[in-house]
């Protein structure tokens, strides 16, 4: 897993920008959000133990062109029963999670501000010190992901992020 940081560890998470982009986020009320509708056992087994308030978020635009790092947020909330998995109207349902056995997690993630500066997934990839990222790695998919410490300073210096108080 990712190492800790002062504000907890950072994290990469995924989305489809025609789905639900950065600045959707961004215009959310309070900026903040439920991160809900992942189906994939892994990532849900961080979402519900491993993302804690005041992690980092790196905001990855996937499945786009081109696809990288659009903005930066935090988790607000910890693991909580997705939702979605409940009602039957959500492309994300699924009848067999119960109110009493849930299957799927959540976590709400608040908005902290884009990135001056779109890091592409090609710059990352030519970018020696994060040879070694989860998300750079083969075969790699998963829509949650840890990132170092250093893998973040790295993403978020090459992005123009001055925000102090945030910078891991």
């Amino acid at each position: 897993m990712s190492a800790r940081t002062r504000a907890g560890r950072v994290w990469l998470l995924k989305s489809e920008p025609e789905v639900f982009s950065f600045d959707e986020l961004w215009r959310a009320p309070k900026r903040t959000t439920s991160w809900g509708g992942v189906r994939n056992y892994q990532a849900r087994n961080l979402l519900r133990d491993e993302l804690s308030p005041g992690d980092l978020v790196l905001f990855y635009h996937s499945s786009s062109t081109p696809s990288g790092v659009a903005g930066v947020a935090e988790v607000v909330r910890g693991g909580y029963p997705d939702p979605t998995q409940f009602d039957a109207r959500d492309p994300a349902h699924d009848p067999a999670s119960t109110v009493d056995e849930p299957r799927w997690y959540a976590v709400d993630v608040r908005a902290l501000g884009a990135l001056p500066r779109f890091v592409p997934l090609e710059a990352m990839r030519a970018e020696r010190g994060l040879a070694g990222m989860v998300l750079l790695q083969r075969g790699s998919r998963l829509s949650v992901q840890p990132v170092t410490p250093a893998e973040a300073r790295i993403v978020l210096s090459m992005g123009g992020w001055k925000d102090p108080r945030r910078s891991p």
